[in-house]
C-alpha cells in the first residue's frame, strides 16, 4: 500500500508543481494510466514479495524491484498507448513524455522507498503494534 500511495502523492504534487497532465495527449482517455499503475503494483508485489521470501532478505532486493516496476510501468502505458490510439508514434511520445518530464522518475523513487521499507520490516521482524496487556498473556 505504501508504493502506491507514494506514487499516487508524487505524481499529483509532481502534477500540480508543473501545472501539467501526466499523460497530455487529448482524446487518449484514462486507460494508459490505469493499465499501467495496474502493472506496476502488480510487479511490484510479484518482485518485492519473491525478495522477502528469503530466510534473510537483502537490500540490494529494493533498487531491483524499483527498476523493474518502473520499466513495467512504462511498457504498460506504452502499450495501453498503443491499443488505445493505433498509433505507434503517439504511444512512444507518451512513453518519451513519462521518462523526460519526470513521472518515470516518480515511480522509480516510490517503489524504491517502499520496498526499502519493506524489507526493513522483514528483516527486523516487525510485528503489529499491541496494548500492553496484550503482551502479558506471551510472557
Amino acid at each position: 500500500m505504501s508504493f502506491f500511495a507514494l506514487t499516487v502523492f508524487g505524481l499529483g504534487a509532481m502534477s500540480v508543481a508543473t501545472d501539467t497532465d501526466i499523460i497530455a495527449v487529448p482524446g487518449l482517455g484514462q486507460s494508459p494510466g490505469i493499465v499501467g499503475m495496474l502493472a506496476a503494483l502488480v510487479v511490484f508485489a510479484t518482485t518485492l514479495s519473491t525478495a522477502l521470501r528469503r530466510q534473510h532478505p537483502t537490500f540490494l532486493a529494493a533498487p531491483v524491484t524499483a527498476l523493474t516496476t518502473a520499466l513495467v510501468h512504462l511498457m504498460a502505458v506504452w502499450f495501453a498507448t498503443l491499443v488505445s490510439s493505433g498509433d505507434l508514434v503517439i504511444a512512444t511520445v507518451v512513453a518519451g513524455g513519462l521518462v523526460q518530464g519526470g513521472p518515470s522518475l516518480v515511480l522509480l523513487l516510490a517503489a524504491a522507498i517502499a520496498a526499502w521499507g519493506g524489507i526493513a520490516l522483514r528483516r527486523t521482524r516487525a510485528e503489529h503494534p499491541r496494548w500492553p496487556w496484550e503482551r502479558d498473556e506471551d510472557e
